[in-house]
């Protein structure tokens, strides 16, 4: 019996959306594990993100220090471990974000844990599946060690819904920080009005089909016009065409939309891996014989060139027509 820390992400004073989603697969394994979970939130200004955290753990322990401004997985490692022994937690859990692959090793490592990573479904208290072959295959593993520490897949584990701010919040201190020789540079934010990627309800997704990068302000176009988010292939940006944050696919983000569009994407295995859990995925191509037909629910066989500006068009008019 024990306790499940489950590291959630913030936003200034907000809960990132991995947050919801990492607390739903903490509380699963908290179940298994007999114990409660136990919500981590670290870095500078966390405490003002202990309010939102309170709604969704009955125990928050916030580590708040100028010190950790930057999310480095070194300095971030050793406390996540301490708090961990110090929660009687006999599980870790992070999202498989990012941060998340780069920070649950390294606390694996110091609680001489075994861990799992991009976790879809929580089987016991000690046994996950994860898919491998881009996808194609799912894995059972068995971790044998008394503590497991696993990196959850976002996509597969539906986001809480915050409740009242019952928890208790519990201020710990950083204590020594040692970065081991890793030094923060810089960081390049892509600022946007558009949802986050991983929290979008509506993703529009172009390929390395559009030619160019100018040609990408057309899939911008139409994602505006849904309020939607704007991801790509990584053919589309290994060419340039977009940022590399836009990347959806097995070595990009893996997201589930409630609809996902796929504009002049062929549907290589590695883009399926990331988005082929979307609820419906509308594809536009002019290959019938293109793999992303395989998985669409809707498709047209089209050049982009002439039914991208008509549906665009179509939905602008749809709109205008229910105000």
């Amino acid at each position: 019996m024990g306790n499940v820390l489950t590291f959630i992400e913030y936003s200034d004073s907000a809960l990132r959306g991995s947050a919801l989603s990492a607390i739903a697969a903490g509380r699963q394994l908290a179940e298994k594990h007999g114990g409660e979970v136990v919500a981590l939130l670290v870095g500078k200004g966390a405490k003002a993100a202990a309010a939102e955290a309170q709604k969704v753990a009955k125990k928050v322990v916030v580590v708040d220090d100028a010190r950790l401004e930057h999310g480095l997985a070194e300095t971030y490692a050793p406390i996540f471990a301490r708090v961990a022994k110090e929660q009687g937690a006999t599980a870790v859990v992070a999202v498989a974000d990012n941060l998340g692959k780069d920070l649950l090793p390294r606390v694996a490592a110091l609680l001489d844990a075994g861990m799992a990573s991009d976790v879809s479904a929580i089987v016991s208290k000690d046994t996950f599946k994860r898919p491998i072959l881009a996808g194609n295959a799912i894995a059972t593993v068995q971790i044998g060690t008394p503590i497991v520490v696993i990196t959850a897949r976002q996509s597969e584990f539906r986001p809480v819904v915050p409740g009242a701010p019952e928890g208790q919040v519990i201020e710990a201190a950083a204590g020594d920080i040692d970065a081991r020789g890793a030094e923060f540079v810089g960081i390049h934010v892509t600022r946007s009005a558009r949802p986050e990627l991983t929290d979008a309800k509506i993703i529009v997704s172009g390929g390395r089909g559009m030619k160019s990068a100018e040609n990408f302000k057309f899939v911008e176009e139409l994602a505006d016009t849904m309020g939607a988010a704007v991801g790509a292939s990584r053919a589309a940006t290994d060419a340039g065409f977009a940022p590399a944050d836009y990347q959806v696919g097995q070595t990009g983000k893996v997201v589930a939309p409630d609809l996902y569009w796929a504009i002049a994407i062929s549907g290589a295995i590695q883009h399926l891996a990331g988005m082929k859990g979307s609820k419906t995925i509308v594809c536009l191509n002019k290959d019938p014989e293109a793999p992303i037909f395989q998985v669409a629910d809707y498709g047209l066989v089209a050049d982009w060139t002439k039914a991208l500006p008509e549906i665009v068009d179509a939905i602008k008019k749809l709109k205008a027509s229910q105000r």
